[in-house]
């Protein structure tokens, strides 16, 4: 099987695209071509690593209120590579309009990772004014998908926003056999700096935490949030790595003290799971989360992290001193933390599913 994978707003080496689901299908034996912003985002194209069975092509990045000439590159990309492909497997809800009827193309799957009218009120730059009309487009484009293509969520939350029954196939993570216990001197998030992730409540736990116990941020930051972060690093009171690949990203997270999770109270936040609780257990770590799911059934299930009040930094900083100050509570979470991944949350498992799937519809 052949399979075009296409995103114009992802990082090229996003963890659920790059490194679950192409990786699983190079497992598989399958050929992979995967159109992405790699330009915009200084990433080396597959096949310049020599990564066989994959080949990259770089596409301009759709990104603020400046998207539209990215879209009719996309739509030309797809049009250019699709034929002779097997399936298109594309990750962006821009896409569903952008390549909507393109003549023959082979089946086309949407990899659903949000929910698309939620996040309308996310987007800094959507005007507010705006974001109603945002919100019916979203609509609209999940109708027109379930009509058109075929559907993969990420989420079992993701189920009440269609007409019809699609596959699941769950944002997990690899889970190491074996992990470092954690250790006392540093906390880690991984993950995009949003206002919504939690961005300016993790600075505030970093300058109240200083020179008791280091904060550090892995990936980009948004327009936004870039200026804050920068100037938290400067001062002292978190360490910004800026983007890093998922593996070496999650090599960090192994010996930290905890990872963070302090999302906000939003509605695309209430339909899905926190994937960073998840690998931060697959690491051996405990987590310190705002009550987002999974979190509480996760602390009730498991006892695997500790959950604190929504914009509550204080709070977040008080459990990651109880941690600290308590090896053997931190020890324990951490170690039913990576059971409970190895057996319940690991995409080996759930990689199998979703190779069968896109086989199954692949022409």
């Amino acid at each position: 099987m052949h399979v075009l994978v296409v995103t114009v707003v992802h990082n090229p080496s996003d963890a659920r695209i790059r490194y679950r689901q192409i990786r699983a299908l190079l497992e598989a034996g399958h050929q992979v071509t995967y159109l992405a912003p790699f330009e915009r985002f200084g990433q080396p194209l597959p096949q310049d690593e020599g990564i066989e069975n994959l080949t990259g092509f770089s596409i301009s990045r759709a990104e603020g209120r400046k998207r539209l000439g990215a879209l009719r590159e996309a739509r030309a990309a797809v049009a250019m590579h699709a034929p002779g492909k097997d399936i298109v497997l594309m990750h962006d809800p821009e896409l569903v309009l952008a390549v909507a009827r393109l003549k023959d193309l082979p089946p086309v799957v949407w990899d659903v990772h949000e929910d698309t009218a939620a996040t309308m009120t996310l987007k800094p730059w959507l005007p507010k004014p705006a974001r109603p009309a945002g919100v019916r487009l979203a609509k609209f484009i999940e109708r027109y998908a379930e009509q058109h293509y075929h559907l993969i969520l990420a989420d079992d939350g993701y189920r009440e926003l269609f007409e019809h029954e699609h596959p699941v196939v769950r944002n997990t993570t690899y889970v190491p056999e074996q992990v470092p216990e954690p250790g006392d001197e540093r906390v880690v998030y991984v993950g995009h700096l949003t206002r919504a992730r939690g961005t300016e409540e993790m600075i505030e736990v970093g300058r109240l935490l200083k020179g008791k116990v280091r904060v550090e941020l892995i990936g980009d930051a948004d327009d936004q949030m870039k200026p804050l972060v920068q100037q938290a690093h400067d001062e002292g009171s978190v360490v910004w790595h800026g983007f890093m690949p998922n593996k070496q990203a999650l090599e960090l997270v192994q010996g930290s003290l905890a990872g963070l999770s302090l999302r906000h109270d939003e509605a695309n936040y209430r339909n899905s799971w926190a994937t960073k609780v998840i690998e931060y257990m697959a690491h051996g770590v405990p987590w310190v989360s705002t009550p987002t799911p999974p979190a509480p059934e996760l602390a009730e299930k498991f006892e695997a992290g500790i959950v604190t009040p929504f914009d509550d930094p204080k709070a977040a900083a008080d459990a990651i001193l109880k941690l600290r100050d308590d090896a053997e509570l931190r020890v324990t979470m951490a170690r039913r933390g990576h059971d409970a991944a190895l057996t319940d949350y690991n995409w080996r498992v759930d990689q199998k599913a979703f190779v069968e799937q896109l086989e199954a519809w692949a022409r």
